[in-house]
């Protein structure tokens, strides 16, 4: 077993268990995984403490830490995978992205729907609200300094790398993503703030209970590497405006559905 820290219960019932995720951490074997990470997972995790199989129903992506939620039956996954296939359950994610992002985003995008280069494309659909921004006397590239943004993010699909290739799109890359990011403002991370990971978790997670009917709404606070990079940004936690309601749905000519292009001096 690895050196990461294990998973926190976070929801425990008779059908379902969610666990805050380590980044890092698989949340289940796969066949390419297995060559390097023969016997880690959370999945395996969770079964070991429990005593009991449990079964996988949605993923984070190995970098990214947060809300994960397994079925203690095969039924009970079923039901909820067929929530989160509808659409049905409300997924958000905090990150800190490089620029100064737009204060709202919706990124209306397809996506590879899995690793390789003729892989077909699927539809996707994210939206962003920024949250708070800084600027360090730092120069990086051609420029003085270096802007960041926290930002809200919620997947309204379920897409491969999907958060991480709509901020990359929006010319805003997530801190830490050696896929999509930018590697000068990366190396600033790992040599100011000794940070070496993607700096995006999955922070909440509502949905209906398949068999009480119960709205369960999970929430996590930063785990303390996320939290240490909130207070050396000035930010602290929770962040201005992380309690704001979302505004309501905005009409496309109050909310670009696609940023193709932010200007050098927001990207920066």
């Amino acid at each position: 077993m690895s050196g990461l820290p294990s998973p926190t219960i976070v929801h425990l019932d008779e059908h379902y268990v969610a666990i805050d995720k380590p980044a890092g951490l698989l949340v289940h074997r796969t066949a390419i995984a297995m060559e390097n990470d023969p016997g880690d997972y959370a999945l395996q995790r969770v079964r070991d403490h429990l005593g009991q199989r449990v079964y996988p129903i949605h993923r984070l992506d190995r970098p990214t830490s947060g809300i994960v939620i397994f079925g203690r039956t095969s039924e009970a996954a079923s039901r909820l995978a067929a929530a989160f296939a509808a659409g049905e359950v409300d997924k958000r994610y905090l990150a800190v992205v490089r620029g100064h992002a737009p204060e709202r985003a919706r990124i209306d995008r397809p996506v590879p729907a899995h690793e390789g280069k003729n892989a077909p494309r699927r539809a996707a659909l994210s939206e962003l609200r920024r949250l708070v921004i800084t600027e360090l006397p730092i120069a990086v590239g051609p420029y003085p300094s270096a802007r960041y943004s926290l930002v809200e993010l919620r997947p309204r699909s379920g897409r491969w790398h999907q958060l991480r290739r709509h901020c990359a799109h929006l010319r805003h890359p997530i801190v830490g993503d050696t896929n999509y990011g930018d590697g000068a403002h990366n190396r600033l991370f790992r040599e100011r703030f000794a940070v070496r990971r993607l700096l995006l978790i999955a922070r909440a997670l509502a949905f209906t209970h398949p068999y009480s009917g119960a709205r369960i709404e999970l929430t996590i606070a930063p785990d303390p590497e996320f939290g240490g990079v909130l207070e050396a940004l000035g930010w602290g936690w929770p962040p201005p405006g992380m309690d704001a309601e979302w505004p309501e749905e905005a009409t496309p000519e109050d909310v670009p559905r696609d940023i193709s292009i932010a200007t050098a001096d927001e990207q920066r």
